[in-house]
C-alpha cells in the first residue's frame, strides 16, 4: 500500500500545479501545490462536414471589428443587466480583500458524515511544496488520521471563493470542491407520492437481493462503453466491419409484477453468482398477486366452491353433504312413521281395554239387577206358600 501511494505522489510531483498557495492550519502556515487528482478517459470526438469530411473549428471573433483574434487578446468582463460589459482583470480579482485569494483557511473539523455527498464536487491533491513544507504537512496528515475527522475549508480558484474538505488518502492530504449549501436543490419537486405503499414482504426480497449481489472491488469495475467504442475505431481504422451489437435478454420494459421481478432478480444473482436458488423461493414471471375475501364473504365462497382435485382425486367432503341431509330426512321420516304407528298400537289398546272394562262394568250392573230382581219374586213367594199351608 505504501509503495502504491508513493507511486502516486510522484506522478503529482510531475503532473502541473493549478494553483500555488498554502494551508493556513491556525499560526501554522503550510505551502502546498495544487494538482487535479482525476483524469477523464472518455472518448472525444471531432466534429466534421459530412460532405467532404473537413473539420470543423470555431474560431474567437470579435463582434466589432469582425476578425479572429487570439488568446493573448482575450479578457474578462462581467455583463450587467442592460447588456453593458464591465471589464475584470486578473489584477481586479488578486487585489479583492479576501483572506482566501492564496490560502486554503481552515475553519472546522468536523466527521466525515457531516458532509453530504451531494456537496462534493471536484477532486485535488495538495502536494508539500518544497523540503520545509514537509514536515507541518505531515504533521496535518497525521492529526487528521488520529483524529478521524476531516476538514472544512475556504479557498479562491478560478475567478471565485469555493468551499473544499481535506482528508488523508493514503500519505497524501486530498482537497474535495465542495458545492455551498444553497446550491444544493430541494427533494420536494423529486420525491415519489407519499401515498405509496411497500409491503414488508417487499423490502424482505429486496434486502434479500441486496445480500446476493453482495460487495464489489471498485478496481475491478471498468468502463465497458468506452471499451466497445475503442474496438468499433480500430475496426473502422482497420478497413473491418464493426463489431456487432450484443444481443442479450431484454432487462427493460415495464414491471407488471414487483414481487415476480424481484424473485427473479434474486434468482438471476445466485445463478450469476454459481449459487443455487432456492426452490421456494417464488413464482417467478408466473408470479400472480390475488386478493383473498375476509370475513364472511371468504366462508360464503368456500362454501360455494366446487369440489377441488387433490392429488388427482376429487375432494368429497362438499359432495357428501347433500347425501348426508337426505339421510338425515330418511331418518326423521322413518321415526315419524314410527311414533305414528306406535301412537296408534297405544290407542288401540287403550281403547280395547277401556271396552272391556265398560263391557264389564255394563254386564257386573246387569246381573246385580237380576240378582236383585230374584230376591225381590222370591220374597213375593214365600207368604203364597204359607198360605197355602
Amino acid at each position: 500500500m505504501a509503495q502504491k501511494w508513493l507511486k502516486v505522489i510522484g506522478r503529482v510531483l510531475h503532473v502541473r500545479s493549478i494553483w500555488n498557495g498554502a494551508i493556513s492550519f491556525g499560526l501554522v502556515s503550510i505551502p502546498i501545490k495544487v494538482v487535479n487528482a482525476t483524469e477523464s478517459h472518455a472518448i472525444s470526438f471531432r466534429q466534421i462536414h459530412l460532405d467532404d469530411g473537413g473539420r470543423i473549428r470555431y474560431r474567437k471573433v470579435c463582434e466589432l471589428e469582425d476578425s479572429e483574434v487570439s488568446t493573448a487578446e482575450i479578457g474578462k468582463a462581467y455583463e450587467d443587466a442592460d447588456g453593458t460589459l464591465i471589464p475584470i482583470t486578473d489584477e481586479d480579482l488578486a487585489s479583492l480583500p479576501i483572506t482566501t485569494a492564496r490560502t486554503i483557511e481552515i475553519v472546522a473539523f468536523v466527521p466525515a458524515d457531516r458532509i453530504d455527498p451531494l456537496q462534493m464536487d471536484t477532486a485535488y491533491y495538495l502536494s508539500a511544496n518544497g523540503v520545509p513544507a514537509a514536515k507541518p504537512y505531515v504533521l496535518l496528515r497525521e492529526a487528521l488520521k488520529r483524529s478521524r475527522k476531516v476538514a472544512v475549508a475556504k479557498f479562491a480558484l478560478r475567478g471565485r471563493e469555493r468551499l473544499g474538505m481535506l482528508r488523508v488518502v493514503g500519505d497524501v492530504i486530498a482537497m474535495h470542491g465542495l458545492l455551498w449549501p444553497d446550491e444544493i436543490r430541494a427533494t420536494d419537486e423529486v420525491a415519489p407520492d407519499a401515498a405509496i405503499t411497500v409491503r414488508d414482504k417487499e423490502v424482505d426480497l429486496a434486502d434479500a437481493l441486496m445480500d446476493t449481489l453482495g460487495e464489489v472491488d471498485l478496481d475491478d469495475l471498468h468502463d465497458d462503453y468506452r471499451e466497445a467504442v475503442e474496438e468499433l475505431v480500430t475496426a473502422k481504422a482497420e478497413g473491418h466491419e464493426a463489431p456487432a451489437a450484443h444481443t442479450g435478454e431484454k432487462t427493460g420494459g415495464k414491471v407488471l409484477d414487483l414481487m415476480a421481478a424481484l424473485e427473479k432478480s434474486v434468482r438471476a444473482a445466485k445463478e450469476s453468482r454459481g449459487e443455487e436458488a432456492d426452490e421456494d423461493t417464488g413464482t417467478g414471471e408466473e408470479a400472480e398477486v390475488t386478493r383473498l375475501p375476509s370475513g364472511k364473504t371468504a366462508a360464503r365462497g368456500s362454501a360455494r366452491t366446487a369440489p377441488k382435485e387433490v392429488g388427482g382425486k376429487k375432494s368429497t367432503s362438499t359432495a357428501k353433504k347433500p347425501a348426508a341431509k337426505k339421510t338425515a330426512a330418511r331418518k326423521s321420516t322413518a321415526r315419524k312413521s314410527t311414533a305414528r304407528k306406535s301412537t296408534a298400537k297405544t290407542t288401540g289398546t287403550t281403547g280395547t281395554t277401556a271396552a272391556k272394562r265398560s263391557g264389564g262394568t255394563a254386564a257386573s250392573r246387569t246381573g246385580a239387577k237380576k240378582t236383585a230382581a230374584k230376591k225381590t219374586s222370591t220374597k213375593k213367594t214365600a207368604p203364597r206358600k204359607r198360605a197355602s199351608a
